[in-house]
This record gives C-alpha cells, structure tokens and sequence, in this order.
C-alpha cells in the first residue's frame, strides 16, 4: 500500500492516542521503554534509529520501517546511510524483506520528494 508521509504519521499518530487512552500501565511503561532505548546515548539516536530501521526491515513490518524512515530524515541521516542500513536488513533477512525493500525505497523517495 502506497502511502504519503503526511497520510503515515496522522494515521499513527490517531491509533497511538487510542492506545494510550486506555491507560493500560504494561503499554505506558512499553511505549515509554521504546521512546528511552532511541534517545542519546552511547549511540547517536541517529545510528539507534538506522538499528531500529534494520530491525523493523528484517521482521518485515512496513509500519515501523515507515517510522524509523521518517526519525532518520528528522535526524538528518543521510540517504547512503539509510541504504547502507537496509541492505544490511536485506542481507540479514534475505530475499523474503526484498517487498519491503521496495516500500521502503518507495515512502524515503516521498520523504525527500513529497511530488513523487
């Protein structure tokens, strides 16, 4: 499925608050221990990020590549970084993330050229 940057972040952005709402504490804590691990560290967020956009490529799931997209635009990673990370996930995942690839190609050209 094709979609904008704009579209991604209002859409995740309506679900997140609908999750939040029900002030459940094991999905406060989780959602809070996922905002903890990208912040700077040891690692620059920007190079946590590129991990999380490995990872999230490798478990092959769109939505957080789609975010981890959009934080290493945010954080100025450059697009030889990004694609450096993701043929890591190619090659850790295989063939099977190729799709994925190609979202992911797809949603960063967006990120750049929101006319695509």
């Amino acid at each position: 499925m094709t979609v904008s940057p704009e579209e991604f972040a209002a859409e995740r952005a309506r679900l997140n608050e609908r999750v939040l709402a029900t002030n459940h504490r094991v999905i406060k804590r989780l959602y809070s221990l996922d905002t903890l691990a990208y912040e700077n560290g040891a690692l620059s967020q920007n190079t946590k990020e590129l991990l999380g956009l490995v990872a999230s490529l490798v478990l092959r799931c769109d939505d957080c590549v789609r975010y981890h997209l959009d934080r290493c635009h945010e954080l100025g990673a450059k697009r030889a970084e990004i694609l450096d990370a993701l043929s890591v996930g190619l090659v850790v995942g295989g063939t099977i993330v190729v799709p994925h690839l190609r979202r992911a190609i797809d949603y960063l050209d967006r990120l750049v050229s929101p006319t695509l």
